[in-house]
């Protein structure tokens, strides 16, 4: 029986396998966008644990397994165990027995890491503290998809330092593309090992103004993640000359483009004209969730399909 793949972070795959993947996601997307019925997933069940809760997160992977013929099963602390403090293994085992493929979406990355080691079906990481593969991959494919390939491009990162700028730290390396990142004092970049290193593909910026210099995509996320509520107040003073205008937007290349993870508090991390003006490329990176996640919900469960 070969080894169990899990998806928890972006170096769990292979360059090749990540490539395959956003090519595949173009062939999905466009079958769905055709109205062609494509069912691979017919009998399978995906099991989705949120500790932490997500519209989009939801909404693509049940949206998703539907449309691949599959069925997807929402799990909160309400509904398991967890919640009464039954060990996460002993959750893993049994649920692993009853389905086919396991999305666990929660706070501190080693409950993921400790799932994974006792499922007997793949894992994804829907959003860890520490890392958020499956967003990076939609991003990835959503700038292909809008500018063409990334390799040599300029990303800039802007604001705090979270899981989902640790995983854009993974994807500049692997996709071979530079990431500027630029946070204020004290939300500095943690090290992640090899991957957060100085290197060609990373470079660190107190400056906003100068991260965002002729960059191809401006990127962000909320101030104020899950969990970190009692610092919003705080954070909002510090992080104030982070917010991504138009004035930002305009040291960039012309044609660049703006993205957010979402959910976005307008005014705060960046400004309305900025969100809804035609930079944006928030809504296609939202859908493309979806699309990037089918695809590799189809790799983990089927192998390499050709059709």
């Amino acid at each position: 029986m070969p080894a169990v793949r899990h998806f928890l972070q972006l170096n769990d795959f292979s360059r090749a396998e990540l490539d395959y993947l956003l090519a595949r996601t173009r062939v999905l997307k466009a079958r769905q966008r055709s109205g062609a019925l494509y069912q691979p997933l017919r009998g399978k069940t995906l099991a989705m644990i949120f500790e932490k809760n997500s519209t989009r997160t939801r909404v693509s992977f049940e949206a998703g397994m539907a449309q691949l013929g599959g069925a997807a099963l929402f799990l909160s602390n309400r509904d398991t165990q967890l919640g009464r403090g039954e060990p996460i293994e002993d959750v893993a085992e049994v649920i692993s027995r009853m389905v086919d493929v396991v999305m666990i979406r929660t706070f501190e990355h080693d409950i993921a890491q400790r799932f994974a080691r006792h499922s007997r079906v793949p894992v994804i990481n829907g959003l860890t503290d520490r890392y958020h593969p499956c967003q990076i991959l939609a991003d990835i494919f959503t700038f292909i998809e809008q500018q063409g390939p990334i390799r040599g491009k300029t990303v800039a990162w802007i604001g705090d330092s979270n899981n989902v700028c640790n995983t854009w730290v993974q994807a500049a390396r692997i996709f071979d593309f530079n990431l500027h990142v630029a946070t204020p004092a004290g939300y500095e970049l943690q090290s992640e090992g090899k991957d957060s290193e100085p290197s060609a593909h990373l470079r660190r910026f107190a400056d906003p103004l100068e991260a965002v210099r002729g960059v191809d995509l401006v990127t962000t996320d909320v101030w104020t993640s899950m969990g970190f509520e009692e610092e919003a107040e705080e954070r909002k003073e510090k992080f104030a000359a982070y917010q991504v205008g138009q004035s930002m937007m305009r040291l960039a290349k012309p044609e660049a483009l703006f993205m957010h993870c979402l959910p976005a508090h307008r005014g705060e991390e960046v400004e309305v004209s900025v969100i809804e003006g035609p930079q944006s490329v928030v809504w296609e990176e939202a859908e493309n969730r979806m699309h990037t996640q089918k695809a590799l919900l189809e790799y983990l469960l089927l192998g390499k399909v050709e059709s």
